[in-house]
């Protein structure tokens, strides 16, 4: 199989579907630029971290049962699983655990979590011969960047009519990784293109479900099924990014200039984000404010009142008061800030169901108030804490943690991911992925990196 860089050259066409194959096959045939090569592992080691971090949840045992059930045998491993599976199962499976607990990477100007379908479609590809490890990391990357330029286009709008952007615009970029790894040409990758934009999906109606993780995960499925069929000479419409395109369908307000511009800089990936509590990414600064607020917090029955000053879009996508399961909770900004409070601390614990219960939990919650301030930026809160008999405490967060203006460092990143994998593949295995990740460029294909995130035989943690 060619390389990339052999995929031919690009077609130059007038329509906005042929000028964005043309711009990823060249991106496609040069070196990542090495902000974006950066930007591209770390966002794959924070993935890969998410997605082994869910491999035991009840969704993924579902669609392992599943997948039985259907006969879905094949060679194609998971993150954090003894089993395998075949190429489309694996898709939907890597890219359901990679989204499942809220705490994968995130495009803070559209909300796209992009790391999910692109693993989930990099890992269903990774037995097919004659691909190295930096086609693969290549394809992740122009994979991803292609997710978020569909989002810039069609941002704000298609979100505010409640559309799940991650699922509507991951099977676009999970179309063009499947594209680069098969060896499409610029036609053929425009046919596939024209598969995906009839296999769209994804509703914010089922933020809080095990329906949202299933949104990327069925994306990468299905943009695999484009290419696949793209690649055996199915075809449609011309120019589904065009006008009369699906583009139209998703909203109101479309600027396909965002498609167009150069990839020899300034990729969106290089703005990618990485969470550092596993819940919308909205109440991060409520919960930093709420963290920082908790040593004063002697006796949770104290308190009496607490007021947050937020963006309108806490309250929007965040707004359940009393969440009634872990799931639920994580888009409940009352649950983030009251755990922050009493707690001190957030992570996967403070999102179980035992804490969404809570009765010390539920209480706290019912003394929050909201207050939506348009004025105020969107990773900026201030949190106001009232006791009985004593000073109230404010706290106030200018920029949280894992925004723009606060990223995570690598050292944190690293810390998340190892609290994400320690528990399933044992206390050493960060060491294993990160070299892997960062040894994509060199190695052969994609073995060292599948050894990494495969449980031991003897699994420390919970034996398969």
């Amino acid at each position: 199989m060619p390389s990339l860089a052999e995929s031919g050259p690009p077609a130059t066409t007038a329509t906005a579907t042929s000028e964005l194959c043309a711009g990823v096959l060249a991106a496609a045939a040069a070196p990542l630029p090495p902000p974006v090569g950066r930007a591209a592992r770390r966002s794959l080691l924070n993935v890969l971290g998410t997605s082994v971090g869910a491999a035991r949840t009840a969704a993924v045992e579902a669609l392992l049962r599943t997948a039985r059930a259907q006969g879905a045998d094949g060679p194609n491993r998971l993150p954090g699983r003894a089993e395998t599976v075949d190429p489309y199962w694996a898709a939907i499976i890597v890219g359901t655990a990679a989204h499942l607990d809220d705490f994968d990477d995130t495009h803070l100007a559209t909300v796209i979590h992009p790391g999910a379908a692109g693993l989930a479609t990099v890992l269903s590809l990774a037995t097919e011969p004659g691909r190295t490890g930096a086609d693969h990391l290549t394809a992740f990357a122009v994979g991803c960047e292609v997710q978020l330029r569909i989002g810039n286009a069609i941002s704000p709008n298609h979100y505010d009519r409640g559309w799940h952007i991650t699922g509507t615009c991951g099977v676009f970029g999970a179309t063009v990784t499947a594209g680069l790894l098969l060896g499409l040409d610029a036609p053929a990758l425009a046919h596939a293109l024209t598969l995906a934009a009839t296999m769209t999906l994804g509703h914010r109606e089922s933020f809080g479900s095990m329906t949202k993780p299933l949104h990327p995960g069925k994306a990468a499925a299905n943009g695999l099924l484009a290419a696949r069929l793209a690649a055996a000479g199915l075809t449609g419409p011309d120019d589904p990014l065009g006008d009369g395109g699906v583009l139209t369908v998703f909203a109101d307000r479309i600027d396909r200039a965002e498609l167009a511009h150069g990839w020899a800089a300034d990729w969106e990936l290089e703005r990618n984000a990485f969470k550092p509590y596993p819940c919308g990414i909205v109440a991060h600064p409520a919960i930093d404010a709420a963290v920082a607020a908790a040593d004063a917090v002697r006796d949770p029955a104290e308190i009496t009142e607490v007021r947050i000053t937020c963006h309108p879009l806490v309250p929007e996508l965040m707004g359940r008061r009393q969440p009634s399961d872990g799931l639920h909770a994580r888009f409940s900004a009352y649950h983030a800030a009251a755990v922050g409070l009493v707690d001190g601390e957030v992570g996967l614990l403070q999102f179980g169901d035992e804490r969404a219960v809570a009765p010390e939990i539920v209480r706290v919650r019912e003394l929050i108030t909201l207050e939506a301030t348009p004025g105020c930026p969107r990773d900026a809160a201030t949190l106001r804490l009232s006791f009985a008999g004593r000073d109230p405490v404010t706290s106030v967060v200018e920029h949280a943690r894992g925004s723009l203006a606060r990223p995570l460092t690598d050292d944190e990143l690293r810390d998340k991911v190892d609290r994400l994998v320690s528990p399933v593949l044992g206390a050493h295995a960060l060491a294993g992925i990160e070299a892997a990740v960062h040894g994509l460029a060199t190695a052969p294909n994609l073995d060292q990196l599948l050894d990494s995130i495969t449980p031991p035989t003897t699994d420390p943690g919970n034996p398969q």
